[in-house]
């Protein structure tokens, strides 16, 4: 263990991490809180100090060429967010994919206990043989380790009662369908239109049903991601991201923001503090041109574009028409508020403002309310998803419903 030394013993520092995680609402299940108490975090991110192992970041374990992660473990409320989500239960047979240091899995076989059994999965022969080291240097020798595409499971050690990914996922393959239990349950950070939520799921038969719908970030799996990108403008200072298969032409766009704008606001205010990231899941359940736009300091300076979020806001596109979410600034009494809307180019534009408005209000009426997110198999016909708005993938097809208000 090369960590460095700190005035702060290790136990201490860990009792705080899991204080914070409780107050942030993310351990609410007491064996997560005690396993989180318990596995000592610091001896899986050994080139990390004893305070960056247990501050409330993740720690990068391995970069690719051009700086990305590969690896890491996960900031820490994450980690136990997800694993409240899983519902793990002593003698639970389990699936992680993505091994990263070894840390989760060692929480998962605290959690599962001696009748347990906890398997882990990496594409990356390197992750694999640090996070096997780093197991059984603490005392996790039952955890199996096995090197492969994480896509194809582990059939050997099937059936499982849980599947967790920790990493980014884009679809959901036959083989997690495949090695799942009736009833069993499946935590995956899963990506669709943009955004990523860690999305708790319960086999129902044939077909995967939400219970638990968290934000978050992970690294993306390799080689699943099937989303597409380009630019809006000829210095390459906005660009928009959709999914394969969304009915998108790029070249319909070019020009779009130099057309005039529309901006529609929809009276709905959020406080500084106060989140509207369940705006853009609103709209992946009801909008199929729903995407997402990115621009350079430089777009936003010059006013070419004012998303809310710079490096990653909805947008709604449609043929050579685009919307985006935006925000502006409110004087109310000294509080800091601001109203949300969207900001409209092209010959549709308007029309596309208002109908992301329309869902900004649409929240706004129903903020805390979750959605329920059901996965088919690709081959579900359409006569058995009724008139949902279905979003496809190669492996799954999803339906995100919101109860109505």
């Amino acid at each position: 263990m090369n960590n460095t030394a700190t005035d702060t013993p290790p136990e201490a520092l860990r009792a705080s991490m899991v204080e914070h995680i409780k107050h942030a609402g993310h351990a609410r299940r007491g064996a997560v809180e005690q396993v989180l108490l318990e596995v000592p975090r610091h001896r899986f991110v050994p080139a990390a100090t004893v305070e960056d192992a247990y501050a409330n970041i993740a720690v990068i374990t391995k970069r690719a060429g051009d700086g990305s992660a590969l690896s890491c473990a996960s900031v820490p409320t994450v980690v136990a967010m997800q694993l409240d989500q899983l519902d793990v239960q002593p003698g639970n047979r389990v699936l992680e994919i993505g091994a990263g240091t070894g840390y989760n899995a060692a929480l998962l076989a605290r959690l599962t206990g001696p009748t347990g059994q906890v398997t882990t999965v990496d594409i990356d022969a390197e992750v694999t043989a640090g996070a096997r080291e780093a197991l059984d240097e603490n005392g996790f020798p039952q955890v199996q380790v096995i090197t492969r595409d994480g896509s194809l499971g582990a059939a050997e050690h099937a059936p499982f009662d849980r599947i967790i990914l920790t990493v980014g996922a884009f679809d959901l393959p036959p083989a997690w369908w495949n090695q799942l239990a009736p009833g069993g349950r499946l935590v995956v950070p899963l990506r669709w239109r943009g955004q990523t939520r860690s999305v708790a799921f319960v086999r129902e038969g044939d077909r995967l049903r939400s219970d638990s719908v968290q934000l978050c970030g992970f690294v993306p799996m390799i080689g699943q991601d099937s989303e597409l990108s380009g630019h809006l403008d000829a210095d390459a200072l906005v660009t928009l991201y959709w999914d394969g298969d969304q009915d998108l032409t790029l070249d319909a766009l070019t020009g779009v923001l130099t057309r005039p704008k529309t901006s529609v606001w929809s009276g709905v205010a959020v406080g500084s503090t106060e989140p509207f990231d369940g705006v853009w899941l609103r709209m992946t359940g009801a909008e199929p041109g729903t995407c997402r736009i990115a621009a350079d300091r430089a777009a936003v300076d010059s006013g070419l574009v004012t998303p809310a979020i710079p490096s990653r806001s909805p947008a709604l596109v449609e043929g050579d028409s685009l919307a985006y979410f935006t925000f502006r600034r409110l004087e109310d009494g000294g509080e800091r508020r601001s109203e949300l809307g969207a900001i409209g180019h092209g010959p549709a534009g308007a029309e596309l403002a208002e109908r992301l408005s329309g869902q900004i209000r649409a929240w706004g009426a129903a903020r805390t309310t979750d959605p329920v997110i059901t996965a088919y198999p690709a081959s579900t016909p359409d006569e058995q998803l009724g008139a949902a708005h279905v979003i496809d993938k190669r492996h799954s097809r999803l339906v995100v419903s919101f109860p109505a208000v």
